[in-house]
């Protein structure tokens, strides 16, 4: 799974080559103007609500002495929180607003790696592309939310916190990847079988999710150009493993 890990970081290599020769960047408007809009609210409601949940969390210290920092602490654990469930949301939010727009710049990149630049228009339409994002994005956070939970709770005992932000971090990469995978896989796979095969190459879906998740750590720049790069990185790699493992559609070409 390493070795997987480290070829789906490596896809982002030549991207903006690949991006520019293709002239993919004007179909990436929508989605970055959806990642920027995104990324905003969700950056306004943890400021403005870490006050307010600090205060109901700061409820549980009942003593008068120390109750100025428990409450200090409060909001910074609530603006933790906040910031993660936001992250969270952020990407699934955004790739299933996005699936109508990404799902045909993978095609055009698939058809360019594969010499099919003539090949007729396979991906669904705009309602079937975004009901494939939301139904797999819903499942996917669905899924990361159960696995959270426990990582968060593991996280405030002593030593395993450092071992709990690693595996927090690691889990959003890998839904992340998925997300960006599916774009391609959509065109090939059934809801299901997209399902099994991203379990199968889960190190490809955290290598790409592990740059995905440190792109939105750059300030604005890095929340709009996050899901052109990650999405063509993942399309890339998703191809490539496909013609290895023999599950390509060609449709007869």
């Amino acid at each position: 799974m390493v070795k997987n890990t480290l070829k789906g970081i490596k896809a982002y290599s030549g991207t903006f080559g690949l991006m520019f020769k293709l002239g993919l960047w004007k179909y990436f408007g929508v989605p970055m103007a959806i990642s920027f809009l995104t990324a905003t609210l969700i950056f306004v409601l943890a400021y403005t609500l870490a006050d307010d949940f600090g205060y109901y969390i700061s409820k549980i210290w009942i003593w008068e002495w120390g109750h100025e920092t428990f409450f200090f602490i409060s909001e910074i654990i609530s603006g933790i929180l906040i910031l993660v469930l936001g992250l969270l949301l952020f990407k699934h939010i955004v790739m299933a607003l996005s699936a109508p727009f990404m799902g045909p710049v993978s095609e055009k990149i698939e058809n360019y790696l594969l010499g099919n630049q003539n090949q007729k228009h396979k991906s669904g339409n705009f309602r079937t592309l975004l009901w494939r994002g939301i139904r797999i994005n819903f499942r996917n956070l669905l899924m990361e939310l159960m696995l959270t939970i426990p990582i968060i709770i593991i996280g405030f005992v002593p030593i395993l916190g450092i071992v709990s932000t690693v595996l927090l971090f690691l889990l959003q990469a890998y839904y992340a990847g998925f997300g960006n995978m599916d774009y391609t896989l959509e065109r090939h796979f059934s809801y299901r079988e997209s399902v099994a095969f991203v379990k199968k190459n889960r190190g490809s879906a955290i290598g790409n999710g592990i740059v995905f998740m440190l792109f939105l750590f750059i300030p604005i720049i890095g929340i709009i150009l996050v899901l052109p790069l990650s999405v063509t990185a993942a399309t890339t790699e998703t191809i490539s493993l496909l013609k290895a493992q023999n599950k390509l559609k060609t449709n007869g070409l």
